[in-house]
């Protein structure tokens, strides 16, 4: 058993949880962010050729390197934030895992104008919120907290989440197979 902490709520070391086949990935970020920074330096290079005026290269390599440094900070963050991941044991949100039997309950989509509790609850993983771009589907936790878990495509994530869970529940190991085969 290792020292270190592990993002396995109730596991001592990672190595112990089989997370078994990926149901569900949403990788965050996008590498065309990337490619930002080198286009608009594109552009004003050849604004400046077409000018007829002076080419500032020290200005556009100064400007490429900083354009290019932010959005590649960007794309890395949004990777590491925003990714999400469900296994047959596990759910990835940003850089936190939640082990599947930590989740009570997963909650129904809210058909009606009055809000649901879980809809004011904190989003899983580090984020404060539920990331831009992405939906809230309501948990309640073992400890008897409620939280959000979030995706982009929310239905077919809360659909995934719910039959895990579920299967979880049931005693299904990964691969729907039975915890001691």
């Amino acid at each position: 058993m290792s020292d270190k902490a592990t993002p396995y709520p109730g596991l001592t070391d990672t190595e112990e949880l089989d997370p078994g086949r990926t149901l569900f990935f949403e990788r965050g970020g996008s590498p065309w962010i990337v490619a930002i920074g080198p286009i608009m330096v594109a552009a004003v290079l050849i604004m400046e050729i077409i000018g007829g005026g002076r080419v500032h290269w020290p200005i556009l390599t100064l400007f490429g390197v900083i354009l290019i440094g932010f959005s590649w900070m960007q794309y890395a963050a949004a990777r590491q934030h925003v990714t999400v991941r469900l296994t047959e044991t596990t759910l990835r949100q940003g850089a936190r895992i939640v082990a599947l039997e930590d989740i009570e309950k997963v909650y129904p989509e809210n058909r009606t104008d009055i809000p649901e509790k879980w809809e004011s609850a904190r989003a899983l993983g580090e984020l404060p919120a539920v990331p831009r771009r992405r939906k809230g589907v309501g948990v309640k936790l073992s400890d008897g907290k409620l939280a959000q878990a979030w995706a982009r495509d929310v239905d077919r994530f809360r659909t995934e989440l719910t039959e895990a869970v579920l299967a979880v529940k049931l005693g299904m190991g990964p691969s729907g197979t039975s915890p001691e085969s």
